[in-house]
């Protein structure tokens, strides 16, 4: 009878010990970017994957693979969908396609914490998960804002009228408002659409690519507009390998602590593209007055007019009274 209490009470013990270390597996996750691990602009998001990794090592570690290289920027929230990878970075125009409201968060001159403080993370998160997309939060980059650039001398906004000018999806409504004729090509392809007169401007951050621009770029046009911010999407079954309370951790650390100290991150890099294009011999198109008003509020007003086209209309209001009003 001891000997058999005795069988019983080890294999219970060898039981709890193999349950306890299954459960303390550590779980890896594969991630892409839509922006090569080199460039400048992938900055936010190489220390989100540090910090998670050192954070939760043990419990969580993200395999950054690669940016464009392993898969084209435009197929990632498709891939994550479909389980091809577990997560990604993307911009979210670029899948708007599938989640035309993620766009919003461009179309807005607030700062991370603004716009944390409402509930548009949480309404991100419904939404994704309606399309079969986990939404883990944002990368920001609210100081880093967009202009239009061009090889040939512009002086005001009726130059710009004709001309050929790659966007990505949510630069186009206020490209067209302009009456430029709009073109959406990847980051990787505008040097060269740029160097055979494919297209006549781009529009773009001034982050890290300057000095390489400056047989194709003279001029560009201030005010810059809108705001940058990039999703982390992740594929709901690879996901829910977390255990649900290391889940919540994980994503409250990015949103609420993580998110805040990458968005006052960028000065020190917004600083260096300034210096960079001022080295370029870049020429800065300063509107001011009534064409400077006018060209803001067409970003604005034309953005969100289209995304009115795309979204149930009580969802888009909400959206703009978080990001704009």
């Amino acid at each position: 009878m001891t000997k058999q209490l005795l069988t019983t009470s080890l294999l219970g013990a060898t039981l709890a010990v193999a349950a306890g270390a299954a459960q303390a597996e550590e779980v890896t996750l594969n991630a892409v970017s839509f922006t090569p691990k080199s460039a400048v602009v992938s900055h936010g998001f190489e220390a989100f994957v540090a910090a998670i990794n050192e954070e939760f090592e043990g419990e969580l570690q993200i395999n950054w693979r690669g940016g464009p290289e392993v898969m084209p920027p435009f197929r990632l929230a498709d891939a994550v969908r479909n389980g091809s990878i577990d997560m990604a970075l993307t911009s979210p125009s670029y899948y708007s396609g599938l989640v035309p409201s993620a766009t919003a968060s461009n179309l807005s001159f607030k700062t991370y914490a603004e716009i944390a403080e409402t509930d548009y993370l949480s309404r991100m998160t419904e939404v994704h998960a309606e399309r079969g997309l986990h939404f883990l939060g944002e990368i920001p980059a609210s100081p880093v804002k967009f202009f239009l650039f061009f090889k040939d001398e512009v002086t005001g906004l009726d130059d710009i009228a004709g001309k050929r000018i790659r966007v990505f999806p949510t630069i186009l409504p206020f490209v067209a408002s302009l009456g430029a004729e709009p073109l959406v090509l990847p980051m990787g392809e505008i040097y060269t659409a740029m160097e055979r007169g494919v297209i006549d401007g781009f529009a773009q951050s001034n982050l890290g690519w300057v000095d390489q621009f400056e047989d194709v770029v003279n001029y560009y046009i201030t005010p810059s507009y809108y705001r940058a911010g990039f999703n982390v999407l992740v594929n709901p079954e690879a996901w829910s390998e977390l255990p649900e309370d290391l889940q919540g951790r994980v994503q409250a650390y990015l949103r609420d602590e993580l998110a805040p100290e990458i968005d006052a991150s960028w000065d020190e890099i917004i600083a260096d593209g300034y210096r960079q294009m001022d080295e370029a011999g870049f020429q800065e198109v300063e509107l001011t007055g009534d064409a400077a008003d006018q060209y803001i509020a067409t970003a604005i007003e034309a953005a969100w007019d289209k995304l009115a086209e795309d979204v149930d209309p009580a969802l888009h209001a909400d959206l703009k009274a978080m990001l704009v009003d």
